[in-house]
């Protein structure tokens, strides 16, 4: 497909020839985009927006958990995980934090007592409709950026964009 690219025992073969000059400066700005997206200076004041501040604060990982635990109505520990994309003792931890703060709770499978099932409690979902809701509000401003085929054209391309990232994930598992 491609000559590899990335030192010495990358196993990820490259699709796009990032010696043309073109080619690396649209990967250049991809990346600096995408580092913009995860640590730009708005961050901050957009995880206080959304996840509050101090210690009633959520963290990402437990938002993120969250929109995974309000799907269903339980979880088996092993399904989260793999639904969050972490290996299981993070998946642990995090609703671990969750049910320390009445977001969530445990209990034993009814089929299987050795199986841990975990889902989200009144308190939970509450918070996630609060937060969803200031989520809401932050899309529907910066899409308001943009027409409406823009809007379907960047849908497209960070579904592919995420979907790309979790193969290339696979290959360096692998």
């Amino acid at each position: 497909m491609g000559a590899q690219h990335g030192g010495a025992g990358s196993r990820l073969s490259v699709r796009v020839d990032l010696r043309d000059p073109i080619e690396a400066e649209r990967s250049k700005r991809i990346g600096y985009a995408w580092r913009a997206i995860r640590r730009g200076a708005s961050t901050l004041a957009l995880r206080e927006y959304l996840f509050g501040t101090g210690a009633d604060a959520l963290e990402q990982g437990e938002m993120d958990t969250l929109d995974v635990l309000i799907q269903h109505r339980s979880w088996r520990m092993s399904d989260l995980a793999v639904a969050l994309k972490v290996d299981p003792s993070t998946a642990t931890r995090a609703v671990g934090r969750l049910v320390a703060r009445g977001f969530a709770e445990r209990s034993s499978s009814t089929d299987d007592g050795r199986v841990v099932l975990v889902a989200v409690t009144p308190a939970g979902a509450s918070r996630h409709r609060e937060v969803a809701k200031r989520r809401a509000n932050v899309l529907g401003y910066v899409m308001g950026q943009f027409d409406p085929d823009e809007r379907h054209a960047l849908a497209e391309f960070l579904e592919r964009f995420a979907s790309a990232l979790d193969e290339a994930a696979s290959e360096l598992a692998e």
